[in-house]
């Protein structure tokens, strides 16, 4: 299992929030929002996040339409997915 660095993301156009979240992306690789749940419920890798320094594991959450995902740190669900960059 690998531990994988999320540094970009892109969402839909209307959509600023964590269901918006179309692909998920780093320094050489960029998945479908739903490759990376697969990933994470079939526990082939982690996922996670730097913002500050501060490290944000994400996770799957059932959401009203669905499957999204979401950065949890500190006890607590945050927005450390939207405040990245979006992916090229």
């Amino acid at each position: 299992m690998a531990d994988v660095h999320v540094t970009c993301i892109n969402k839909t156009p209307r959509d600023n929030t964590h269901e918006g979240i179309t692909h998920l992306g780093g320094s050489t690789w960029k998945w479908t929002r739903e490759q990376v749940i697969s990933s994470i419920e079939a526990k082939t890798n982690t996922f996670y996040t730097k913002v500050n320094g501060n490290r944000g594991d994400i996770g799957v959450v059932n959401g009203p339409s669905g499957k999204y995902v979401r950065t949890y740190a500190d006890g607590k669900w945050n927005d450390n997915l939207l405040s990245l960059p979006e992916c090229a």
